[in-house]
């Protein structure tokens, strides 16, 4: 209801909403130019799971974490004859340290596994999840195997997720940014049994909208290289802001940088009106 308030808003105050509508694939930025529109702000998040590229992450029961939240708590995926079932794990590993790592875990208890692990591969100390996060998994009975890398995810002859096979790890010299590297330890392998994995690792943004506008700069992350606060581009006339220029972060943020961009675009208009 509230959404839907804003929503309502936006239309009286003129703003016309195109649903359905992929820039990049149906629409380019350029066409949206030769359309008429004098600027264009992309604030198309981050929103692209990230896996760890290794072999046997296109089995069955491999999920982003993005992918198992939204069938579980959107698609309703735990009523029985749901149209978008998800497994009925006994044995879950999820790879990651974050709130949405601890979210998957969580989930996949209440969904009925009997085992289910935090895969991560520094320790304890270092997770990036909340305090209260990591606690109410414990107390929950997550089971976590820090220090603990994987390099491959195993497969049954139904090509179907039957383990993983992981690598110990230790902390070695701080890199750049002052958090110690973790190194693999030798002979150190060993297999996790598990019918399900959960990639909790962060999401990055979509490479369409940049593959698809000629000029517009990113970085090595993929995000969108903006100048000062206020969310100009490479492009002349086209701004953007939030987890498109940042990477994953907080709604608080982005919600500025589009307030600061906004203005940046009402100010860049009015200039080429008097020009």
């Amino acid at each position: 209801m509230i959404v839907q308030k804003e929503i309502d808003n936006l239309k009286a105050i003129g703003v016309d909403i195109e649903t359905n509508m992929v820039i990049g694939k149906i629409l380019t930025i350029d066409e949206l130019f030769e359309m008429g529109y004098e600027a264009v702000f992309i604030g198309s998040g981050a929103g692209l799971p990230r896996f760890m590229n290794i072999p046997g992450e296109s089995l069955k029961g491999v999920y982003s974490a993005n992918e198992y939240l939204t069938r579980i708590n959107l698609m309703k995926a735990y009523k029985k004859g749901s149209k978008t079932p998800i497994s009925r794990s006994k044995k879950v590993a999820v790879v990651g340290g974050g709130n949405v790592a601890m979210d998957a875990a969580r989930s996949a208890m209440r969904m009925g596994a009997d085992e289910v692990y935090i895969v991560y591969r520094r320790g304890m100390e270092e997770l990036p999840a909340r305090r209260e996060e990591v606690e109410h998994a414990v107390e929950e009975g997550i089971v976590f195997k820090t220090l603990t890398n994987p390099v491959e995810i195993t497969g049954n002859e139904n090509g179907e997720v039957c383990g993983m096979k992981c690598v110990e790890m230790e902390l070695g010299e701080p890199d750049a940014s002052g958090r110690r590297r973790p190194i693999v330890k030798e002979n150190s392998g060993f297999t996790i049994e598990a019918d399900t994995v959960i990639m909790a690792l962060g999401t990055s943004p979509n490479p369409l909208i940049r593959s698809t506008t000629p000029g517009l700069s990113a970085d090595k992350r993929g995000c969108i290289v903006t100048e000062g606060d206020f969310g100009k581009t490479s492009r002349e006339g086209v701004y953007a802001g939030g987890d498109a220029v940042t990477g994953a972060a907080t709604v608080i943020l982005a919600m500025g940088a589009g307030k600061a961009a906004a203005k940046a675009i009402d100010e860049y208009i009015r200039n080429k009106t008097t020009e």
